[in-house]
């Protein structure tokens, strides 16, 4: 399913979130976004797969059911915008979003 949501410039902000459930995000826009999986909380949390966005290319980001850990899937970005991405849950092993955007 795609998604759009605003988001406000400045702190990590998240997207989606997991719990002991797995899923494939596909984010492209807006250039220059940074994106990340954050297992567990706090300072005890961890971050992964760590991307720049580039307004070009589909950067994907993926959680898996293996994980029981909290995860969430959030975004930085460098001005407060609308952010749309497409949302597969249970879609592990995906290569691309189904919908352009």
């Amino acid at each position: 399913m795609v998604k759009t949501k605003y988001i406000e410039k400045g702190k990590w902000r998240t997207v989606e979130f997991f719990w002991n459930a797995k899923g494939t995000a596909f984010f492209k826009l807006p250039p220059g976004a940074q994106i990340k999986v954050r297992y567990g909380v706090g300072w005890l949390g961890k971050d992964s797969q760590k991307q720049t966005l580039n307004g070009e290319d589909y950067k994907e980001l993926s959680v898996s059911g293996a994980s029981i850990a909290y995860a969430r899937m959030q975004i930085k970005v460098k001005a407060s915008a609308q952010v749309t991405y497409e949302l597969r849950p249970e879609g592990i092993g995906i290569s691309s979003p189904k919908v352009p955007f």
